[in-house]
C-alpha cells in the first residue's frame, strides 16, 4: 500500500509505498531518502497522534492514501519539559486565589434595606438560563459601593438543581403569582402567566410571560389559547404562536407594593406564599419526582434509591448519579471538586490515553494481526492492496437494499474490490456474497474460484459457498466437504420467486419477480497483463475466469434473478448448491455494440483506480529504474494501451443529461449557482458528474447527501433533521458560513431540489 509525507507547511510533499506492518523506524528513514530529513529531526503526526519509533502503522490505524504529517525539528534531540517546582506551584495557587476573591466581587457589596422586600420574603424570580419564572426565596439584599444605588436580590430557588443564590435586578423578582384567571375574563394583548413546554407543547412545562394574541372558547372540549412568550433577561426576546394547553391554570402576574402600602393579603403573600403550590414539569420524566419509587436516572444510577444525597456523586459525563458505595470498587470519600469524575460507563480505558510525549501503548489490533499470532511466518501481509481497508462507506442506501445502487452505471469498473465495497455495490471485502440468511442476498462476484461456475453473459450457473478449508489465512482452496444450504447459500435461495426446498431445491415458474440481485465481474489481471494486451498475463485463478469478465479490476454487470437452485455433485466429488441466474436489467450488458456504444458515451471505458495509486506505482517503477537499469514504467504501459485502444473510437462526446432531469435542475432556482459548477463535468463522464452533485449537496453536519433539504437565505443546503436538531440546541445560525437564520424560520424543504436529487439518486431518501 502507499501513504503520504507531507509537511506542516504543505510545499513538500512525497509519497511512500509502505507495509502496514512498517515500522515508524523504517517510515523515518524512507522519509530522509526522499526529502533528506534526518530522523532526528523527524516529527510525525498522524490525526493528532505523536508517531513514535518501535510502533507499527497498524498501532496508528493508517490505511491506503492516509496523510501523515511531518515536522521538521530545528534541534535534534527535543528539549527536556522543566519541571514546576513545589514553590511556584503554591505561588500560582495563591495567585488563583486571589484572582477567585476579586471576580467574587464580595468585598464591593454591603447589606442594605428595601422599602420593597426584606430578607426571607417569596418571591417568583427570573431564572437566567431558561426565562422562566421560578419559585425562590431572597436571601440577601446588597448594593454595590461602586454604582448607583442599584440593589441585588440574592435569590435561591427552591426544588431547583441549583443550591447557590444568584443575584437578580428589582425587574427579574416579583411576588408569586397565586390568583387564577377567568377565561372569560381573559384580553387580548394581556399579560400573564402561563405554563408551556418547548418541546413538547402538549406536556407540562416551565412558567413564562405570555401576551395573549387569540383566544377563542366557543368550544367546551377545545378552548385555544395563543400566547407570544416573553423571553430574555431584558425582556428583549418573544417566541411567537405557542399554543397552550393548560388553559385552567393561567394566573395573574402579581405586582409588588411598598411595604407601608401593602395590605394583610400582601404580606401573606410574601411571607407564607400561594395556599396552593403551582405544578411545573416534573425533574425527572421517569419517575415524575416520586420521592417513594426507586428511579436509576434521579437516583443511584445503580441501585435506583434516593436515600443518602449527600453520598452521591454525579458523573460529568452523563450526568447520572452514584451512591459512593454502589460504586465497583467502592469510593470511600468524595473527590475533589477541581477534578472530573467519570463513571464506569464513561471512563476511558487509562490503558489506551497517550498524554502528550508518551509512547503509543501496545494496541489490540497489532497483538491480533496474523504476523504477530503465527511468529514463524515470513509474509508481510500488510504490503498488498489486498489488505487496505475502505476510507468510506455508502450510506446513500442501507447495507440491506435491494437492487441498483442510485448512480451507479452498468459497466463502472473498480481497480480494487474494495472501492465497490465504498461505492456500496458489493460491500464485503473478500467474501463472494453479500446477504442475510433472513432477507436474501444482495450482491455477488463472478471471480471464477469455482470450478462449477459457467458465464454465458445473459445467464450464467453459480456455485453456493462453503464446503472449503481456509484456515491458515487461505484466500482460495480446494473443496474439501459437502456444502449446506444455510448462511449465504440459504440467503441466494431467498431470492428465487419460489418456496425453500432444503433437501431437492425448487425452480420460479415466474422468475422475474424475484428479488434481485446486483452482479459484478472480476478480472484476474494486473497493470502488467494489461499493457501487454488483452487475454495475456492472467492470474493464477484465470483456468475458472470467465470470458465476460473485464481484462482488470472488478466490474458491475447490472441486476439479475435467480431461476433455480439445486444441489448436485461437483467436479470434486462433493455436494454443492447451484444456482442459475438470468440478466433482468434494462440497460444493455457491456459486451453487446449497443452496450460497447454506451460505455463509450458515459465515458465508463476505463478502470477507476483509488485516489494517488497511479502516482505510487510510478514511484515505485522509477525507483525500479534507478535500481536495476531502463526500464518502461508500468504507468506508461498502460498509457499506450489505453491510447491504442481508443485510437480507433469515435471521440468521446461526454455524458447528456437526460431531459427530465435537466428540467428538474432547471426548476430549483436557489440552487443555480451549484447546479452550474456540476455541469462543468458534463463535458467528462456521467460518473465525474454524480461525484460532483454528491460533493456540492452534501450536509455539512450529517456528511451525506441533504435529505428533505433546507435552502437557507444563505444559500446552503442543510438536512431538515440536521437544522432542527440544531434548533433544539438553541443554535439559530447557519451550520456553513453562522449567518444569523433567526428563531422563528420557517423550515420547508426544497422541493424542486428534493425531485432533482432523486431522479439523480434513486430512493437515497429510504436509507435515511
Amino acid at each position: 500500500m502507499y501513504i503520504k509525507i507531507k509537511t506542516m507547511d504543505g510545499k513538500e510533499s512525497v509519497m511512500l509505498t509502505v507495509s502496514k506492518m512498517s515500522l515508524i523506524d523504517e517510515v523515518r528513514q524512507l522519509v530522509k531518502d526522499k526529502l533528506n530529513v534526518d530522523p532526528a529531526c523527524q516529527r510525525l503526526f498522524f490525526r493528532g497522534k505523536q508517531m513514535e519509533d518501535g510502533y507499527r502503522l497498524i498501532d496508528y490505524g493508517i490505511n491506503i492514501n492516509d496523510v501523515v504529517q511531518l515536522m521538521i525539528r530545528a534541534i535534534p534531540i527535543p528539549q527536556p519539559i522543566k519541571e514546576v517546582s513545589e514553590e511556584s506551584s503554591e505561588t500560582k495557587e495563591a495567585t488563583v486565589d486571589k484572582k477567585e476573591v476579586k471576580k467574587s466581587g464580595d468585598e464591593s457589596l454591603t447589606d442594605a434595606i428595601c422599602e420593597y422586600y426584606e430578607v426571607q420574603d417569596l418571591v417568583d424570580a427570573k431564572d437566567p438560563f431558561t426565562s422562566s419564572w421560578v419559585e425562590a426565596k431572597i436571601v440577601r439584599i446588597a448594593k454595590n459601593k461602586n454604582e448607583d444605588e442599584q440593589l441585588e436580590y440574592h435569590v435561591l430557588f427552591q426544588g431547583h438543581e441549583r443550591e447557590i443564590p444568584l443575584p437578580r435586578s428589582f425587574q427579574q423578582i416579583r411576588p408569586r403569582a397565586e390568583e387564577l384567571c377567568s377565561n372569560a375574563d381573559l384580553k387580548i394583548g394581556e399579560v400573564v402567566l402561563v405554563n408551556y413546554n418547548m418541546e413538547e407543547s402538549k406536556e407540562r412545562g416551565l412558567w413564562y410571560d405570555g401576551k395573549l394574541t387569540k383566544v377563542d372558547l366557543q368550544s367546551r372540549t377545545k378552548k385555544k389559547i395563543i400566547v407570544t412568550l416573553i423571553m430574555g433577561e431584558e425582556n428583549e426576546t418573544e417566541v411567537n404562536d405557542c399554543s397552550i394547553y393548560f388553559v385552567k391554570e393561567i394566573m395573574r402576574i402579581s405586582h409588588v407594593k411598598k411595604r407601608g402600602e401593602q395590605t394583610a393579603e400582601d404580606t401573606r403573600l410574601l411571607k407564607k406564599g400561594p395556599a396552593t403550590k403551582r405544578e411545573s414539569a416534573p425533574y425527572c420524566h421517569h419517575c415524575n419526582d416520586n420521592p417513594r419509587r426507586k428511579c436509576k436516572f434521579c437516583g443511584c444510577h445503580e441501585c435506583g434509591s434516593k436515600e443518602n444525597p449527600d453520598q452521591q456523586i454525579m458523573c460529568d459525563e452523563c450526568d447520572l448519579p452514584y451512591h459512593l458505595y454502589c460504586l465497583k470498587p467502592p469510593l470511600t470519600c468524595m473527590p475533589d471538586e477541581s477534578e472530573e469524575w467519570y463513571c464506569p460507563k464513561c471512563k476511558t480505558d487509562s490503558s489506551q490515553i497517550v498524554k502528550a510525549g508518551e509512547k503509543l501503548k501496545e494496541s489490540k489490533k497489532k497483538a491480533k494481526a496474523p504476523s504477530n499470532l503465527n511468529k514463524n511466518t515470513t509474509r508481510d501481509w500488510g504490503r498488498g492492496m489486498a489488505c487496505a481497508g475502505r476510507a468510506k462507506e455508502c450510506t446513500i442506501v442501507p447495507s440491506n437494499h435491494f437492487g441498483p445502487i442510485p448512480g451507479v452505471d452498468v459497466g463502472t469498473t473498480w481497480r480494487f474490490r474494495f472501492q465497490a465495497s465504498e461505492a456500496g455495490v458489493h460491500r464485503p471485502p473478500v467474501g463472494g456474497i453479500h446477504g442475510r440468511e433472513k432477507e436474501g442476498a444482495y450482491s455477488i462476484v463472478l471471480s471464477g474460484g469455482y470450478e462449477d461456475d459457467m458465464d454465458n453473459g445473459d445467464s450464467f450457473y453459480y456455485t453456493g459457498s462453503g464446503g472449503r478449508d481456509l484456515t491458515g489465512n487461505k484466500r482460495t482452496a480446494g473443496q474439501s466437504c459437502d456444502q449446506t444450504l444455510t448462511r449465504m447459500n440459504l440467503a441466494l435461495a431467498l431470492n428465487c420467486n419460489v418456496a425453500v426446498n432444503e433437501t431437492e431445491g425448487a425452480e420460479a415458474k415466474d422468475w422475474r419477480k424475484g428479488k434481485p440481485v446486483r452482479v459484478l465481474r472480476k478480472g484476474q489481471g494486473d497493470e502488467k497483463s494489461l499493457a501487454k494486451g488483452p487475454g495475456k498475463g492472467k492470474g493464477k485463478a484465470a483456468k475458472h475466469s470467465s470470458s465476460y469478465g473485464p481484462e482488470i479490476g472488478v466490474r458491475y454487470d447490472g441486476i439479475y434473478k435467480i431461476v433455480k437452485y439445486w444441489p448436485e455433485k461437483g467436479k470434486s466429488g462433493f455436494l454443492v448448491w447451484r444456482y442459475f441466474l438470468q440478466r433482468d436489467d434494462p440497460t444493455p450488458p457491456v459486451w453487446t455494440d449497443e452496450g460497447k456504444q454506451r460505455i463509450q458515451q458515459l465515458g465508463l471505458d476505463h478502470v477507476i483506480y483509488p485516489e494517488g495509486h497511479l502516482e505510487a506505482m510510478e514511484a515505485k517503477e522509477q525507483e525500479k529504474e534507478k535500481n536495476g537499469g531502463k526500464r518502461k514504467s508500468v504507468v506508461e504501459l498502460l498509457q499506450q494501451n489505453k491510447e491504442s485502444a481508443t485510437a480507433k473510437k469515435a471521440k468521446k462526446v461526454g455524458y447528456q443529461l437526460e431531459p427530465e432531469i435537466a428540467e428538474l435542475i432547471e426548476k430549483d432556482t436557489l440552487n443555480r449557482k451549484l447546479w452550474d459548477e456540476c455541469k462543468e463535468s458534463l463535458d467528462d463522464t456521467k460518473h465525474k458528474f454524480v461525484s460532483k452533485v454528491e460533493e456540492r449537496f452534501l450536509c455539512i453536519c450529517c456528511q451525506d447527501i441533504v435529505c428533505k433539504p433546507i435552502t437557507t437565505s444563505c444559500t446552503h443546503n442543510i438536512c431538515l433533521a440536521c437544522l432542527q436538531g440544531s434548533f433544539r440546541a438553541k443554535v439559530y445560525t447557519c451550520p456553513c458560513c453562522r449567518h444569523e437564520l433567526g428563531k422563528n424560520m420557517a423550515m420547508e424543504p426544497n422541493e424542486d431540489l428534493c425531485r432533482a436529487l432523486n431522479a439523480i439518486f434513486p430512493g437515497y431518501e429510504n436509507g435515511r
